[in-house]
């Protein structure tokens, strides 16, 4: 088995180095193996220049854009060029603890789920401002309105699929939007959202947090908008390209 474990990374350079640590390091299920697509969205404070000691690094796969199109476009990048058999979503900063993936990845493993969130409101969200916390606890009761999720963290980043879900569905987002987005679309296939507790440590604006109250407007927004209406079908497969330049010119093509 392995999994594809995409790390959207903007302007991060005071933590990038810890964080390709961690995730080097960080354990996974017995029998299960890791490839790392790092998508630099555009990076102007050097991280796109930190990033190049990692070319060479055995399982890390690396792809620049130009410019800086969104998280969503970085995913989307990511998930395009995922071999794996699984994917995990990895932030680029110190938010979320790489030790808790086998905590994440073992429903996956087994076979118990198609679709696992890491649930910082199942453990102790450390320093998540009240602003924070009720957006969070507002887009998840949206979340389980309209969509009957039965969740407890709908905007969690550590968000881990099975390889073939996300192949199913189509998605179009740009920003900040995946999470409500692809909640949205494995609800209305019908996979069930299983939750696993996760560890949290927040960081504000300061320390290069980037989403802000719009977004969670945006967030909401999407909820909506998904919840009726046909659902698109996927993209057709492609080739996977010869080169991470080519994989990312085309991906942005597509945004």
């Amino acid at each position: 088995m392995k999994v594809s474990i995409i790390i959207p990374v903007y302007n991060e350079i005071n933590v990038l180095d810890q964080v390709m640590e961690r995730v080097l390091q960080a354990p996974l299920p017995d029998g299960m193996e890791r490839e790392i697509i790092v998508v630099d969205d555009g990076s102007t404070d050097g991280t796109t220049e930190l990033l190049k000691q990692y070319h060479e690094t055995p399982l890390v796969v690396v792809h620049h854009s130009q410019v800086n199109f969104g998280k969503g476009a970085a995913l989307r990048i990511g998930i395009a060029n995922a071999t794996g058999d699984f994917i995990l979503v990895q932030d680029g900063d110190m938010e979320y603890d790489p030790n808790d993936w086998v905590r994440v990845l073992t429903p996956l493993a087994i076979g118990a789920a198609t679709v696992v969130y890491g649930s910082r409101f199942q453990g102790r969200p450390k320093g998540m401002k009240f602003a924070n916390w009720l957006a969070n606890k507002i887009l998840t009761g949206a979340t389980n309105l309209l969509y009957g999720a039965e969740i407890t963290d709908e905007a969690t980043a550590y968000k881990a699929f099975r390889a073939d879900v996300l192949a199913s569905i189509r998605l179009r987002c740009i920003r900040f939007e995946f999470c409500p987005e692809v909640t949205a679309k494995v609800r209305r296939m019908g996979h069930v959202i299983h939750e696993v507790p996760i560890s949290y440590n927040a960081r504000g604006v300061l320390e290069g947090k980037k989403i802000r109250w719009q977004d969670g407007v945006e967030a909401l927004w999407t909820l909506l908008r998904y919840r009726w209406g046909t659902m698109e079908q996927p993209l057709p497969a492609r080739r996977p390209p010869s080169t991470a330049s080519t994989a990312n010119a085309r991906a942005a093509r597509s945004i």
